[in-house]
């Protein structure tokens, strides 16, 4: 799991600053974790967003946000209540999902969104 600055968001994810299209810049399909330390439910995805991380490792990237500290990455985004969580396939249009899910919505996502089944759980 890594954090994303503006920087590194611009580099791995999308460049908003030099694209108004939508063109996904990763080599595999990413979850965005929009978050705030201060935000309880952001807390309780958290240890989630860890396993999924390694149960997905090689084949999706989990990424988070500060909405603190990347305030401007939480605006382009239009980030209004956290945790909002951005679902990003390799070749379609992103799709976000507000407030926290059980860590079995988390797979479904990135199941349907992403395409990308769970190792462990065939044909989730």
């Amino acid at each position: 799991m890594e954090f994303l600055t503006k920087e590194t968001f611009l580099q791995k994810v999308f460049d908003f600053e030099n694209n108004t299209e939508w063109k996904f810049a990763g080599d595999k399909p990413c979850v965005i974790d929009f978050y705030a330390d201060w935000c309880g439910p952001c807390k309780m995805i958290a240890p989630i967003m860890e396993e999924l991380s390694k149960e997905y490792a090689g084949k999706v990237d989990i990424y988070k946000i500060d909405t603190e500290d990347q305030q401007e990455l939480a605006a382009a985004f239009g980030i209004r209540s956290i945790p909002s969580v951005l679902f990003v396939p390799m070749n379609d249009k992103p799709q976000m999902a507000v407030g926290a899910m059980p860590k079995e919505g988390y797979i479904k996502a990135i199941s349907e969104v992403l395409g990308v089944e769970h190792p462990e759980i065939p044909n989730n």
